[in-house]
């Protein structure tokens, strides 16, 4: 398993992330047995982050990590997150500590290494994002508290929301971790979108996280499940959801995927799943991709992916030429 480093934080993380998410479902609705095979599985593999949110199941990911945890004793790394409501932003202090206590009784552990913001992050607050004004003055203290009581050794956001209130928040250099939305439908926050492209532009945003010195973990790698190709959906599986960054409707997304299949047709790789993983690690910005899972199988198709390496410099050519096609349609 290849070993990056992760920003400036000193930890070197397995470039193949487990994600313990609800889209997946997995580590929420799986079975015990399926968990932890899954997980032993990982660690056997070479992974060494864990990444989960009081979100996932209502708790139940982290229930099921910790119980998990329990019975292996990895040395390894976990990171979550909390979701602050309208009503908590009136404290955000006692919030956040609140939610990290409750986290960590799930998990059984006395502290993650990553404790991330997972609201969206915006200029003005609408709806359940925050403000960037809240996020600086109000989050960064709150966590840096809880770093101070050890219970979290990193602060980390999740880089949803306006584009420019992530740069700014991003170039603050006030957190240590960025889960960036980056996919073959979405490339932007690595690559300049051509005039007229179908999805938010978030602007070369892996290089504000290289020059804040943050570790960067890839979500939304295969969109949802739409870089499958295939509108098929495991049992364990959530429903689509809305999707992020990209087109407005999944089936929008799921139909621009399978105008990618060329890819798979040439001989890039083996599957569109696999060449959407492998997009990923290519970009060495890119510290750890997280690729949610909702059976061991499905695992062991990721694995198989990120051991066969990044996409080659001619497949991210005819990727960009396929995009290309997109320009100018409806996001």
């Amino acid at each position: 398993m290849e070993m990056r480093d992760f920003g400036r934080t000193g930890l070197r993380v397995s470039v193949f992330g487990f994600g313990c998410g609800a889209v997946g479902g997995l580590m929420v609705r799986g079975a015990p047995v399926d968990q932890e095979r899954a997980v032993a599985r990982a660690l056997e593999a070479g992974i060494n982050y864990f990444d989960t949110a009081v979100l996932y199941g209502n708790g139940a990911s982290e229930t099921n990590l910790g119980r998990v945890w329990a019975k292996l004793k990895p040395a390894a790394h976990i990171g979550t997150k909390v979701w602050f409501t309208e009503a908590e932003r009136g404290n955000i202090a006692a919030a956040a500590a609140a939610s990290l206590d409750g986290s960590l009784k799930r998990l059984g552990r006395d502290h993650v290494d990553i404790f991330h913001l997972h609201n969206a992050i915006t200029a003005d607050g609408a709806g359940n994002s925050l403000p960037v004004r809240l996020v600086l003055e109000e989050v960064v203290p709150a966590f840096a508290a809880l770093r101070q009581q050890g219970k979290t050794r990193f602060l980390g956001i999740t880089a949803i929301g306006d584009t420019a209130a992530l740069h700014q928040v991003i170039d603050s250099g006030a957190f240590h971790s960025a889960q960036v939305s980056y996919n073959m439908l979405n490339p932007s926050a690595g690559s300049v979108l051509p005039a007229g492209y179908p999805a938010q532009d978030y602007r070369r945003l892996l290089d504000h996280t290289t020059a804040a010195g943050l570790g960067t973990i890839g979500i939304r790698a295969l969109a949802a499940g739409a870089l499958s190709g295939t509108a098929a959906r495991h049992p364990t599986a959530s429903a689509p959801p809305e999707p992020i960054g990209s087109a407005m409707r999944y089936d929008d997304d799921l139909g621009r995927a399978r105008r990618l299949a060329p890819l798979v047709a040439e001989g890039y790789a083996a599957g569109l799943a696999e060449a959407a993983t492998r997009f990923v690690i290519a970009n060495s910005a890119i510290s750890t991709v997280l690729v949610g899972m909702a059976s061991l199988a499905e695992f062991e198709s990721a694995l198989a992916a990120v051991e066969r390496g990044p996409l080659p410099a001619p497949a991210l050519t005819r990727l960009a030429e396929l995009q290309r096609g997109f320009v100018g349609e409806t996001r």
